[in-house]
């Protein structure tokens, strides 16, 4: 069986997207694993399936990691399906469900989209960590980097403040992904404060390692930093693939992400199934 895709990527955090709908299309981790493969498969950060949504959504969006495993959130794949479903339908707002939950969406311009990421989670039981701990100052460290403030995007983030990048990210990233405080993995991220209104970014996501650009690590920087009071009002969050524009007025608000979505090409996989 032969299936089509489109490859697409938000601020280069790419992604192997399969329509779903029609047909349901079960993959094993395996296959999963073989197409995100850059020398082997297509190449991607995640394998984003499209499936219809019981609950009334315009789609539902299955979103599974370079390694296989399910992702909840992933805030560039959603601005890149949002695209793709105004393309088809001409209309500019759509709702996409996630595991996580129902996410709407806005074109704003060709190649532009804003989507409503939710409220974050700021509890401890939300984010899941494995026990109580104080979310804004989290009692975790290794090597030059410590005192992480974390919360849930739709999945779990922990945001260390660096002063600089010259951190060893390919070696402690994986270990603090990992670490026993987080029962379900965490995405790591390594924020720079430049100024109230911009942040440099980098974030080794679990189950893909260390993208050029994570939507959902973008909206947990943020948030944050703003906990902390070290930014305020709309962030331009820079990463090695681009920038976002973060918004949360605090509290329960929403938080609202915009930036690009792009469609590299499209191609036909082979037989995989």
């Amino acid at each position: 069986m032969s299936i089509p895709f489109i490859k697409m990527h938000g601020a280069g955090n790419d992604f192997v997207v399969l329509d779903g709908r029609a047909a349901p299309l079960n993959l094993s981790a395996a296959v999963v694993r073989h197409i995100a493969d850059r020398r082997l498969g297509v190449g991607c950060d995640q394998l984003v399936i499209l499936e219809p949504d019981a609950e009334g959504a315009d789609v539902f969006m299955r979103i599974l990691n370079a390694d296989g495993s399910e992702s909840g959130a992933c805030g560039n794949a959603t601005r890149c399906v949002a695209a793709l479903l105004a393309e088809e339908s001409g209309e500019r707002q759509v709702s996409i469900r996630t595991i996580s939950g129902l996410l709407g969406a806005e074109i704003l311009g060709p190649g532009l989209v804003e989507v409503d990421m939710g409220p974050p989670r700021l509890e401890w039981g939300e984010i899941p960590l494995s026990g109580p701990a104080d979310t804004l100052h989290l009692n975790l460290g290794l090597g030059p980097v410590s005192d992480p403030a974390a919360c849930s995007m739709g999945n779990p983030h922990a945001t260390f403040f660096v002063e600089d990048f010259l951190l060893p990210i390919e070696n402690i990233g994986p270990q603090l992904e990992k670490h026993k405080m987080f029962p379900e993995r965490a995405n790591i991220g390594f924020a720079k404060v430049e100024s109230p209104q911009r942040i440099r970014l980098k974030v080794w996501e679990r189950g893909a390692g260390l993208t050029l650009a994570c939507g959902s690590g973008a909206c947990a920087a943020v948030v944050n930093a703003q906990r902390r009071g070290l930014t305020h009002g709309p962030v331009s969050v820079v990463m090695d693939g681009g920038e976002l524009l973060i918004s949360w007025a605090g509290g329960d608000a929403h938080v609202m992400m915009r930036g690009p979505a792009e469609t590299a090409f499209t191609g036909v996989l082979p037989e995989i199934l």
